[in-house]
């Protein structure tokens, strides 16, 4: 089996005011950036909807320069091709050179206009690798494998990042786009993720425990089955206590690394949950918990 590959799908930080922390983003970023192999910026963990398009470039440069080209997804996509091609471009012109779009949303679409949405946003940065990103419980609209197979090869995509009850066929799209990159959206066992087929994972709660992340991904590559399961038992129980941005931004002030102000309506861990994450992070090496 190939080395796991973990990319973050990193959170926009916020100040208390609701506007965005560009240096609580930075030191973010950069903190993230050393323990996995890259970052998925402004995508669904960052709140994307709720960005404004400078706003969504200030954070592609702030990931580029903290990371590097080669280790950054900037996510460009919207519900409609004119507006991702805006963006697609002027992430280029920063010096982007792997985009994400989510399938258009709100609408439904065919998959001749799946096809035809894509080709687009390729068109406006030919220079860069696009990927796909298929989430139907976000965006209401299914991909199948072989509809995906059919739009990558239409719009010359490099892969997918392939989330919610979509990562569970994972094996099927790997079979029906032989060659593409496809990461998984399911976080919860990396290795899973990678017999089936994958890249590698696009992980949500890596944004407030990329230490776990790493720590099992450089166990694998040692081929060190009892560390390994040691590791993906820790992370065993940071997926039990759920997947949301309230608890991943929680986490982060926990952490002293952020704070749990958003812009969408993500409510905040009830007192059970907030006390299991507390209790994880007082877990890490090296991390003194900040007081709730």
């Amino acid at each position: 089996m190939r080395p796991a590959v973990v990319f973050s799908a990193v959170p926009t930080l916020f100040g208390g005011d609701g506007e965005l922390d560009v240096g609580a983003n930075r030191a973010l970023y950069a903190f993230i950036a050393g323990q996995v192999d890259g970052l998925f910026v402004a995508g669904t963990s960052g709140e994307f909807p709720a960005l404004e398009d400078s706003e969504r470039l200030s954070l592609f440069e702030l990931a580029l320069e903290e990371a590097g080209p080669e280790r950054v997804f900037a996510h460009i996509g919207a519900p409609d091709a004119r507006h991702a091609c805006r963006l697609a471009a002027q992430a280029v012109a920063l010096g982007a050179t792997r985009l994400a779009a989510i399938t258009p949303y709100y609408l439904p679409a065919r998959p001749d206009e799946l096809a035809v949405h894509y080709s687009r946003i390729h068109d406006a940065a030919p220079g860069a690798e696009l990927y796909a990103y298929i989430f139907p419980e976000r965006t209401a609209l299914p991909v199948p494998p072989a509809v995906f197979a059919q739009a990558a090869a239409a719009a010359g995509l490099a892969g997918a990042k392939i989330s919610g009850s979509a990562s569970a066929d994972m094996a099927q799209y790997v079979a029906e786009s032989p060659g593409l990159r496809l990461f998984s959206g399911n976080d919860s066992n990396p290795a899973a993720a990678m017999r089936a087929g994958a890249a590698g994972v696009i992980s949500g709660r890596s944004g407030a425990y990329s230490d776990v992340y790493r720590a099992l991904v450089a166990a694998l590559a040692a081929g060190d089955a009892d560390e390994a399961g040691r590791h993906q038992e820790m992370l065993d129980r940071i997926v039990a206590v759920g997947a949301s941005i309230g608890r991943v931004k929680y986490a982060l002030e926990l952490r002293g690394l952020g704070t749990r102000t958003a812009r969408m309506a993500v409510d905040p861990p009830a007192p059970e949950t907030a006390a299991a994450i507390a209790g994880l992070v007082a877990e890490l090496p090296g991390v003194r918990p900040v007081p709730a």
